[in-house]
């Protein structure tokens, strides 16, 4: 099933969240793809290629997400009053 951006529903029957939960969801997916990211080229640049190659990602990966989820919600607010001293919204 192709789930299109005005559907009221994530897939099936189940409904998407409500608005209010982006501020959370938002710092979730990121740094759930990030530290997926990160821990993949660590463990290549480590370690390489070795034999049970996917358990060893997948470990590194959750406890560097364990990490990173909670960092982000810390961190996510102090970006963004830095980033409005850096920029300009006013001509967007």
């Amino acid at each position: 099933m192709i789930v299109m951006a005005n559907s009221p529903y994530i897939f099936g029957t189940v409904p998407k969240l409500s608005a209010k939960y982006a501020a959370v969801v938002i710092p979730f997916i990121l740094s759930f793809l990030m530290s997926g990211l990160i821990s993949l080229i660590n463990i290549i640049h480590n370690i390489g290629f070795v034999d049970h190659f996917a358990t060893v990602w997948v470990s590194a990966w959750f406890f560097s997400w364990c990490v990173a989820f909670p960092a982000v919600l810390i961190l996510l607010p102090i970006v963004h009053r830095i980033t409005a001293r850096l920029v300009d919204f006013s001509k967007i």
